[in-house]
């Protein structure tokens, strides 16, 4: 397996597993009218603007020439603290999900942020997606509960913070 920078022409399949993904970690916790309205099409063209954007850090776990999963890091246009950057997205097919890729993909997404000078990391996670206990694992703390809608229906959101990549980085060795 081989963690590298995505480039333009992952675009689909990344979308194919940001889909996929939604589809399985999100059944029951995101309305199934929303997971059934997301296209592999819709997607590819979100990535092909995402991985047109210089300031986002996108990451693909690679297994056979196939991607399993992709990391996203950039600085939310909310987040003005100085020093702190996001963790925006880990998202990988069910079938890889507890193998120790999400921690390879963490791993490389916290080097970078060092090597960007960020100390802080936020991560904003569904409140009854079981991978906060991921986060969690690897040194995050909760820091609120906040609300946001999926076709309509307001659901609990979890953020998170590290304040120490370095620490972060000593758990992931």
């Amino acid at each position: 397996m081989i963690i590298r920078t995505a480039k333009q022409e992952d675009a689909p399949n990344i979308a194919k597993v940001h889909v996929d993904s939604w589809r399985t970690t999100y059944k029951n916790i995101i309305p199934q009218s929303f997971l059934d309205k997301l296209s592999y099409e819709q997607r590819t063209t979100l990535w092909q603007n995402n991985l047109a954007n210089p300031a986002r850090n996108v990451f693909v776990a690679e297994e056979n020439e196939e991607i399993i999963g992709f990391v996203v890091g950039e600085k939310r246009d909310t987040n003005t603290e100085p020093g702190a950057t996001d963790l925006s997205a880990i998202y990988l097919l069910e079938q890889w999900q507890g193998k120790g890729v999400g921690k390879l993909l963490l791993k490389q997404i916290m080097h970078t942020f060092k090597d960007q000078g960020f100390h802080k990391v936020y991560v904003e996670v569904l409140a009854d997606n079981t991978s906060r206990e991921f986060y969690k694992y690897y040194g995050a703390e909760y820091l609120k509960t906040i609300s946001i809608t999926f076709d309509g229906v307001p659901i609990d959101e979890e953020v998170y913070v590290w304040n120490s990549v370095d620490t972060v980085l000593e758990k992931l060795s």
